[in-house]
């Protein structure tokens, strides 16, 4: 199977799984548990069903929108993943490229595998930082005041994973960071002569972020470490009001599920919110952020940029999430298989297929811009 060959999700999944170790592969395709929330964040767009318009002229389509005060070319961003440099050497690097060819968001992980600086350096696209809320304060204000430096336009605070969630097929791999595979995990590994080449012909693993913070290198810390001994549990809202207070710029915060919660992000200053369950990968059996959607955007739509992500696959799962009044929808496992695939040039091909989608399916809405999606255009099945 070859990247010319892949025409959608599913195809791109297929390729990364040829390519990637087994271990590596299911830390990507892997979620919490028995997976429920994981296959319920797809499912949950077949509930809801389009109702095209016709003779409506549409001869242009503008697919911009704006965000937290970024114009994006497109109505999707690329979510901020961690460990991109484990799925492909070109990691974050390509999906900067990418996003920034066509002109939308991307986002550099606390635990991302090249620094916030170089980022800057290869896209001028709208960058977000996403990060978690640590014990030491202090490291809290100088991860800020770095991405301040850097010129990131968004901070972006994970707020779903104080802690990790219990991700079975890692347990059963002994997957970690660093490695401490089983011997099934090893087994794996030996049969993927080809990523291994890939792996250790290019740059040592860093995690530029944490760098000066934790030595992960040595095998003193393992990503399940990091979360449990140094993340926040405590975490708590006046703590993030004053970390919003403190970066006086686009503040969003990721894993909103609740009415509630999106109110009091609106009231301390946040300027988005992502409906995120971490693609089923923190609480399973948690509803999905499409499920929430409407009643979020009824409640704070006119406070703050309502945002979601989970289970994307399709250009009508945007389109249905846009007309239901998100401002832009995350792509996470969408951009990251074929980025282990075939680094930048599968990613560049998998927003490609997305973008040309949206625009097809606009078309055969109806719709010449995003503004005119709406929730007429949609029926929920019983």
């Amino acid at each position: 199977m070859r990247l010319s060959n892949c025409h959608n999700f599913h195809d791109f999944r297929r390729l990364a799984k040829r390519r990637l170790p087994g271990p590596i592969f299911n830390y990507i395709d892997g979620a919490a548990e028995d997976e429920v929330t994981y296959r319920r964040n797809t499912a949950a767009f077949e509930n809801c069903d389009l109702l095209p318009n016709v003779l409506r002229g549409v001869d242009a389509v503008d697919l911009s929108v704006t965000v937290m005060g970024q114009k994006l070319a497109m109505p999707v961003y690329c979510s901020p993943t961690a460990l991109q440099r484990l799925f492909h050497h070109e990691g974050e690097r390509a999906v900067a490229a990418a996003a920034g060819r066509f002109g939308t968001m991307f986002g550099v992980s606390s635990l991302g595998t090249i620094s916030l600086e170089e980022a800057r350096r290869i896209s001028q696209s709208p960058q977000v930082y996403q990060f978690y809320f640590h014990r030491d304060r202090g490291l809290n204000r100088e991860m800020m005041a770095r991405a301040k430096q850097a010129g990131v336009e968004v901070m972006m605070l994970t707020v779903d994973s104080i802690t990790g969630g219990n991700r079975e097929r890692d347990k059963r791999t002994g997957f970690a960071i660093p490695f401490r595979l089983n011997l099934a995990g090893i087994a794996q590994f030996a049969v993927k002569p080809g990523w291994a080449l890939n792996y250790f012909m290019h740059e040592k693993f860093r995690l530029p972020q944490l760098d000066s913070h934790v030595d992960m290198g040595s095998g003193t810390m393992s990503i399940s470490r990091y979360f449990t001994e140094m993340l926040d549990p405590a975490m708590n809202w006046d703590d993030v009001a004053e970390m919003v207070r403190h970066w006086g710029g686009h503040f969003c915060l990721k894993g909103i599920m609740t009415v509630e919660d999106a109110r009091r992000a609106a009231d301390i200053g946040c300027t988005g919110i992502v409906l995120s369950n971490h693609g089923g990968r923190q609480l399973d059996g948690s509803r999905s952020g499409f499920d929430q959607l409407a009643e979020i955007v009824d409640a704070v739509g006119d406070r703050i940029d309502v945002m979601m992500d989970g289970g994307v696959q399709r250009g009508t799962h945007v389109l249905k999430a846009l007309s239901l009044g998100a401002k832009a929808v995350g792509l996470g496992r969408y951009y990251l298989f074929p980025l282990a695939a075939a680094g930048q040039a599968g990613v560049e091909r998998a927003l490609e297929q997305m973008r040309t989608e949206i625009e097809r399916d606009m078309r055969l809405m109806g719709c010449a811009s995003v503004a005119q999606l709406t929730r007429e255009n949609l029926r929920f099945r019983a």
